[in-house]
């Protein structure tokens, strides 16, 4: 059995406050972008194996999501020898998501195939223990996250879809914990559900990702590729999650390039999951 784990963007992305486990508590826009890995599972004789293609993947196997997610359901449901293979397409630390999407993906993908009957909010309890990202692919629609990441509002963005959507990564790495610790949080004074309501064109001076200030200033390469986004008529432009990737909402694709040995993709927006 197979499914295809798509990655999301982060519309808006604010730090509301330092919680007392650690945590942050997030108010942001998750949506999903038709741009996948792909999980296969296989009942196997031969004991559990994982096994990787595609974009290299750094770490130990039993580091990966997609391992910590079976073994997750492994404690409480004895599940029987798998061959378990991610073939990785998305970029990995991008601020996309994917490795998130890969631990939630693996979830469904055994519940479905094995039968267990885990109800969605037990896969979305599950996948909260993997991490603050996770449960939105439980879901995986257009919605107005709070708490870590995981209590949802659905949101109605239907005039989004009429807008072609680019990605641009260009393989730098961002540290999530040295961006966290140079926010500070403050409660916005409008929520990025209320924002996200309105027209596309008005985003620009009021939908923020609060980590751009301190990455950009760490790499000045991804607030120019966010700048040259704007000089080639993008509707609005930001930075996803922790970055590094930066993604822009255009009225038609252009042909704008962005820079040297980037990582560029178009999406129609009509196709998201």
């Amino acid at each position: 059995m197979i499914i295809f784990s798509n990655c999301k963007i982060n519309l808006g992305l604010r730090v509301v406050r330092k919680r007392n486990d650690g945590y942050h508590d997030l108010e942001t826009v998750f949506y999903p972008v038709p741009f996948h890995d792909v999980i296969e599972a296989i009942r196997t004789e031969n004991g559990m194996e994982f096994t990787t293609s595609g974009n290299v993947i750094d770490g130990k196997p039993e580091q990966n999501l997609c391992m910590k997610a079976f073994d997750l359901l492994n404690r409480s449901h004895n599940i029987p020898p798998i061959q378990l293979h991610l073939h990785k397409n998305i970029p990995a630390g991008a601020g996309l998501g994917g490795g998130s999407a890969n631990g939630a993906m693996t979830l469904r993908l055994l519940n479905n195939k094995l039968n267990l009957g885990l109800s969605t909010d037990q896969l979305l309890d599950l996948s909260l223990q993997l991490g603050s990202d996770c449960p939105f692919f439980i879901i995986n629609k257009p919605c107005f996250a709070t708490g870590r990441g995981e209590i949802f509002e659905s949101v109605d963005l239907s005039h989004v879809k009429k807008y072609k959507l680019v990605l641009v990564n260009p393989g730098i790495h961002v540290s999530t914990a040295l961006a966290f610790s140079k926010v500070k949080p403050a409660v916005p004074v409008r929520s990025a559900r209320e924002i996200v309501m309105q027209p596309v064109a008005t985003w620009k001076d009021e939908l923020v990702n609060d980590f751009e200030e301190a990455v950009f200033a760490e790499h000045p390469a991804i607030g120019q590729i966010k700048q040259s986004m704007y000089d080639a008529g993008a509707v609005y432009a930001s930075m996803s999650g922790s970055g590094s990737t930066v993604f822009g909402l255009f009225e038609e694709e252009v042909n704008v390039k962005f820079g040297d040995g980037l990582f560029v993709r178009w999406f129609d927006l009509d196709d998201a999951a």
